[in-house]
Parts: structure tokens; sequence; C-alpha cells
């Protein structure tokens, strides 16, 4: 693992998911009475509970409106969502401004060129493999799981390895 990602994980206290693409697949399913649903990953929403519970802060930061995004937040214990984000890089100064948090200390996932202007603000940009290429080169990390398949997951992971909580967080998980 390259040592700067590492570094840069090792400095945050808040990490920022996009939705669809990153905590889903990206696919859409509409049904004829306009409802709308989405399928997310399980092993991901643990990891996602796992990083909250070593310390460090989630947040949702979605363009679209979702009930499932809500529900699916409030599963988790994520409390820190904002749905309809028409300029992402606005929003996300607005939630560290209120945090008061220094942007290096707050990562984000992103996958797509909306992602743009949070992606180069954050003190820890990570996409996904099936971002375009202008997004996967303006990011410290690309995971190589899937987005809503492990790529959430995956960066928990990584960043509690990188802050030395994996152990003490899988070890509360085995108690």
């Amino acid at each position: 693992m390259d040592d700067d990602v590492l570094e840069r994980a090792r400095r945050l206290r808040l990490m920022v998911f996009d939705v669809d693409g990153v905590l889903t697949d990206g696919t859409l399913y509409l049904g004829e009475s306009g409802s709308e649903m989405k399928a997310f990953n399980v092993r991901d929403g643990h990891g996602l509970k796992m990083l909250k519970e070593s310390g460090v802060e989630l947040a949702i930061l979605s363009a679209r409106r979702s009930r499932a995004v809500d529900l699916r937040a409030a599963e988790l214990g994520i409390v820190l969502v904002e749905q309809g984000a028409s300029n992402k890089g606005a929003s996300f100064d607005r939630l560290i401004g209120r945090l008061q948090l220094p942007p290096a200390a707050v990562g984000y996932m992103g996958d797509d060129v909306v992602d743009l202007p949070v992606l180069a603000r954050c003190g820890f940009a990570v996409s996904v493999p099936e971002a375009p290429e202008i997004v996967r080169e303006r990011v410290h990390h690309v995971t190589r799981s899937s987005g809503g398949r492990g790529a959430a997951r995956e960066i928990c992971e990584l960043i509690m390895r990188a802050q030395n909580t994996l152990e003490q967080t899988l070890a509360r998980q085995l108690a």
C-alpha cells in the first residue's frame, strides 16, 4: 500500500460516501408506479458500522433523493445524510464547516464527474474501478472491489488498518 494513501487514511475523522455506484452498483430499479429500489451490500454495511465504531464519523452525500437511502442510513446509524445535493462541492463545504473539520481530516468516496468537486477538496479521495477514467486519475486510491460489491467495506478496512483500530474493532465483534 502506498505510504501517501495510508497517511491520508490515518488522518481521517469523517468519511463521506456517495450512494449510486459506490454503496450500490449504480443500477436503479424503477417500478411502473414510479417506485425506486436500490440494492445495498450487507458486508459493505457492516464495514461502515465497524468504521463508525472505530471512531470515524460517517456521512452520505448524494445528488439523488431516495427513501431507500434514508432507510439504509438509519439502519446503519448514519445521521449525516444529504440528498438532492445539486452542488456537491458546496454541500461538502457546509458539512465540514458545520463539523469544524479541516478538509485533510475528511475522506470522500465517489464514482462520477459530479463527485469531482468533493474529490478535489477532501484529504482522501477514493473511487471504484467502474468510475470513468477522468475520475480515477484524480483520486488518491481506487478500490479493487466494485461499487455495491465490497468497495465500501474495502475502504473501511483500509482506514481502520491505517489508524490501527481494525484489531480492536474485530475484538469487540468477537466478544
